[in-house]
This record gives C-alpha cells, structure tokens and sequence, in this order.
C-alpha cells in the first residue's frame, strides 16, 4: 500500500493506522486551531482538519506525496464547542459542564489525494452521555493528566471510559477518527485498501458463465 502522510500529532490517530495497518509518516500540522464567530461543529472541524492538510501540501510543496491526511475532532454542548483544554482549570470546568449530560462530538476527516489534486473532506457525528461526576472524579482524573490535547478534556478509549453511560454512533469517532468513514473515504478515491471492487460485468459472467 501506498504511505499516507498524517497532518496530526495526535497518538490515537496513529494508533488507528496502525490497528488498520496502513503504512504512514507524520508531518504535525501545527495550524492555530480557531474558529473565531463559528459555531459551527462540522464546519469548524472541516475548515480545522482541511488547514491541516493544507499545510502539509506547503510543507512538502517540493515531494509532494500522493495521499495526505488531517482531521479535526470537537465537542458542541448547548451550542458552546469545546476544542482542547489549555490549563487544568479550564479542563475541570469543561468536565464540570459536561458532566450528568449528552453532548455531540463531530471529527472531520481531510484527504488530498495527489493523483486528482483535490481534498476530499467529510464529517461524522455521534453523541455521548456522561454520568454526574462528583468534584471528586473530577480530581482525580485530571490527576491522570488525560485531559491534555484532547477536545472536551477526555479521552474516552482511556479512563475517562469509567464515566461514559452512553455512546451512540461510533465510538472511534469519539476516539478521533471515525473508521467507517475513514474507510469509505479511502475507497472512494482509490486507496488500495480493504476488498476489492467487483465491476458488474464481472458479476454478470460468474452469473452466466460461457457453455
């Protein structure tokens, strides 16, 4: 398979990759991630993730690779979005508001595909209920330091699991990287990646074959 470039430092993105074993190097977009007048979710995680593509493209202008990727995850409560957490403080009042609610979470995906020129960006969307969290939980996982650089302040594949009630729609979209539209995305540009596309035709003379 072909590698792709990842536009994110995020290490459950990586992990991904990996658990799908497609081959990848990283290039941190290292983009200011604001969004300022927009409420958005889907159109600031689809501006975020496509800068961070963007820059990658200007990054590597002179070897431009054939496959680039970048995504974008934040979380919407009552029309507030929360992005990344910057202090412990701002982190336990995220957490303070989320807690005994449901929220969304929204992560777009960004693929410039070198072979057409184009980026294809797309976006998914689930939500999560939290159980109501005394000041106590709260304590103790920002003493876990889990909260940094994620949105929301949580990371659901880790301990912030102990806290989740319900998730409906997919839990790796909560993760960072919602696979099934990872995986869609892929196939619809021509990355060499799961099954292979049967043209009708073909079906047609399995179904019929020559006497």
């Amino acid at each position: 398979m072909e590698p792709i470039i990842l536009a994110s430092g995020s290490l459950r993105r990586q992990e991904f990759f990996k658990l799908l074993g497609i081959p990848f190097s990283i290039i941190p977009a290292g983009i200011d991630e604001i969004y300022p007048g927009q409420t958005n979710p889907l159109k600031i995680t689809g501006e975020l993730a496509k800068r961070k593509v963007e820059k990658a493209i200007q990054v590597m202008s002179k070897n431009l690779p054939k496959w680039i990727c970048g995504a974008d995850t934040v979380i919407a409560l009552d029309g507030k979005i929360f992005g990344k957490a910057a202090t412990r403080e701002e982190a336990a009042v995220m957490l303070h508001e989320l807690s005994g609610k449901q929220h969304k979470v929204v992560t777009s995906i960004a693929l410039f595909n070198g072979r057409e020129g184009k980026i294809d960006c797309r976006g998914a969307s689930c939500t999560v209920t939290f159980a109501t969290l005394t000041d106590e939980e709260i304590e103790w996982y920002l003493d876990t330091n889990e909260w940094q650089g994620v949105a929301g302040a949580y990371r659901i594949q880790e301990k912030a699991a102990c806290f989740i009630t319900k998730i409906t729609g997919s839990p790796s979209n909560v993760a960072g990287l919602p696979i099934r539209e990872f995986y869609a995305m892929l196939r619809d540009n021509g990355y060499p990646y799961g099954a292979k596309t049967v043209k009708k035709e073909q079906l047609t003379e399995k179904k019929n074959p020559v006497a």
